[in-house]
């Protein structure tokens, strides 16, 4: 174990206090009532939403995650997380005013705006438990299964508490026989265990603590001092990973002479540094139609989830559209290019054992970016790495116990238990008290979960599995009056059902995925077409929130222009095809003249061409969706309260 020094310590003891401190701070207004626990009295910037929910995503399993995929994949695997753009952009460009008209607190109670009948209750209720409670614990299990990781090789707990209560607590880990450590078969795998407990429950008390008492004022003050401190601590990073070599082409040049018979998984140097598909290695048909159609295939599409939350907690459309394209920028392009120079870096630093089988070998390759942290950084830049990825741990963690808890409370306690069982209405801090209790029961359910993980793609791959069938349904809610709630249930149950027998199909990941995405999504447009919503609903519903997209007959019943839905959902749709383009140029052109990527095998000229042309495009792009997403929204005036 590497020794943690007092002067990281103090780093670390800083983040805790100064989140503790936001919990404290925002304790009152968050007792006041639903809105302001869990939307923050819907008074945030664009600004702060924005990074808040890039810090949410920042999440500590992240760089690991993209560290393996580069090794054994290469750059042009992270498409698969870049193509996710697409749907960040439509949140804010074509859906976020809907989603903030709805003024609903959770998307399972859009479920009772949008459709009518006893099934929209019971969609109601299975959306509550669906998304807040399967899929919201498998992402939660995931990140603090990636907290043992960054927490082993420092926080070495044995050393530092005394024996007496010390050894009760081992002995309770090696009781259990729940091997918790990175390696299960070392010699000292209980002493690690439970180090690796004693920190999981340090920093889930720290994140409960601010979490719980503040509600979302505190979750998105702690974000974006996380963010800040992420992104600091990771630019320090790369910059040693860099100067180790003496820049980026010699780092370049010495992964090409190391790999140059062939890397992890057989991988040639070209391949790992291809930001294209004709240089890259693997790139099928299948999985070329999986990356491009990813971010419609997922959970998230419109924003599901805790993207709507912050969407619906900003204070105007125009911040709410302002949120996504901070959040998107920072997200896919930012980290990227930061975090590039370190997974490539750490290949020719801590090389890869080849014999390992591939699943293993990225499991190994993940850690490798904890290694680096431990060997190659010097005492403070190490203490603010470390405090960088545990925050980044503490903002997806208190994110999910919030939006977690916000079904449990909203949807599950509010309206089934208390409105439609009992009959009664709860008071408003009954509720706010039921909301810090409930956070207590999604943490005991990931943490069941965790204990089944054996490495973080393989759970991330199995949330892409669980939320592949439902985008298309979520997207066209909100785009057809003529989906209906029984569609999104038969969506969701075909999801369930064949979640089990797709992954241990003996099939390609592409495959499965697009299998699951056609047959749940063509089983809901089957149901919703012979299941249609009372007229009286429909109106009801476009009347409030005024979606885009293929309204006529219901538009036309309330003298409204049918065609200007369509009109509004081609020029945010427009708007989000000229942003993502402009995002993706940028990132291919700055990342590709980083890494000394080779051009596509069709472009015919040179590298400093190719990639110049791209940084052309992207330039010429940002005045057309400028003009496209912010010309009819202006800001309002006033400080959001963060």
């Amino acid at each position: 174990m590497l020794a943690l020094h007092a002067i990281d310590g103090l780093i670390l003891a800083a983040f805790v206090a100064h989140a503790m401190t936001s919990g404290w701070r925002a304790r009152r207004l968050a007792s006041q009532s639903l809105d302001e626990y869990f939307l923050a009295g819907r008074t945030l910037s664009g600004w702060t939403a924005g990074i808040s929910m890039a810090a949410t995503q920042f999440a500590a399993d992240t760089p690991l995650l993209i560290t393996g995929l580069v090794a054994t994949a290469g750059i042009f695997a992270l498409w698969q997380l870049w193509i996710y753009a697409l749907a960040f952009l439509m949140l804010g460009f074509v859906l976020a005013p809907s989603w903030r008209r709805a003024r609903v607190l959770t998307d399972a109670e859009l479920a009772e705006l949008r459709y009518g009948g006893r099934a929209a209750l019971v969609l109601r209720a299975v959306k509550a438990v669906y998304f807040g409670t399967i899929f919201n614990c498998v992402v939660l299990a995931w990140v603090l299964f990636a907290t043992r990781a960054i927490a082993e090789p420092f926080l070495a707990w044995n050393a530092w508490l005394s024996p007496a209560l010390y050894r009760p607590l081992h002995d309770l880990v090696a009781w259990v026989g729940v091997p918790m450590a990175v390696q299960a078969d070392v010699a000292d795998v209980w002493v690690r265990s439970t180090n690796n407990m004693i920190s999981l429950g340090a920093i889930v008390l720290v994140t409960f603590s601010y979490s719980a008492t503040g509600g979302l004022r505190s979750v998105v003050r702690t974000d974006v001092a996380q963010f800040t401190i992420a992104m600091t601590g990771t630019v320090l990073y790369a910059g040693f990973v860099i100067q180790h070599f003496g820049g980026m082409e010699p780092l370049v040049a010495a992964l090409r002479t190391r790999f140059d018979g062939g890397g992890p998984g057989g991988i040639r140097p070209d391949e790992i540094l291809a930001f294209t598909p004709s240089r890259a290695k693997d790139a099928s048909l299948a999985v070329m139609a999986v990356f491009a159609l990813q971010w419609f295939i997922q959970l998230n599409a419109d924003g599901t989830g805790y993207l709507a939350q912050r969407t619906m907690a900003c204070r105007s459309d125009y911040d709410a559209r302002l949120a996504s394209v901070v959040f998107t920028v920072a997200q896919v392009l930012l980290r990227t290019l930061v975090w590039l120079p370190i997974a490539l870096g750490l290949l020719v630093l801590v090389p890869p054992d080849l014999a390992l089988p591939l699943e293993e070998l990225r499991h190994e390759r993940e850690l490798s970016f904890v290694r680096g942290i431990g060997e190659l950084l010097p005492v403070g830049v190490r203490g603010l790495m470390l405090t960088a990825m545990l925050a980044a741990l503490a903002s997806t963690i208190d994110t999910h116990l919030n939006w977690g808890a916000s079904y449990w409370t909203n949807d599950l306690y509010k309206r089934l238990l208390c409105e439609a069982w009992l009959g009664r209405t709860p008071a408003s801090r009954e509720l706010v008290w039921v909301a810090r209790g409930s956070n207590l029961l999604v943490l005991l359910v990931a943490g069941a979960i965790m204990t089944q993980l054996t490495s973080i793609e393989r759970a991330w791959r199995i949330a892409l599995l669980l939320g592949a069938g439902m985008g298309p349904i979520l997207v066209l809610r909100w785009l057809w009056w003529r989906i209906s709630a029984w569609g999104e249930i038969a969506c969701i149950v075909v999801s369930l059902i064949a979640a089990g027998p797709l992954l241990n199909a003996a099939t390609s990941e592409a495959l499965r995925l697009l299998i699951m995405a056609s047959v749940s999504t063509g089983v809901g447009l089957l149901v919703s077409l012979v299941t249609p919503e009372p007229r009286e609903r429909l109106c009801a519903f476009f009347a409030r929130t005024r979606p885009p997209g293929w309204w006529g007959p219901v538009a036309s019943a309330l003298g409204v222009d049918p065609g200007d839905g369509v009109r509004r959902l081609g020029r945010g749709l427009a708007a989000t095809a000229a942003c993502s383009g402009s995002l993706f140029a940028v990132l291919v052109g700055v990342g590709g003249w980083l890494c000394d990527s080779p051009a596509p095998t069709w472009w015919g000229l040179g590298r400093g061409a190719w990639h110049g042309m791209l940084l052309g495009l992207g330039g010429t792009l940002v005045p057309l969706w400028l003009r496209l997403g912010f010309s009819e929204t202006a800001p309002r005036n006033g400080n959001a309260d963060t």
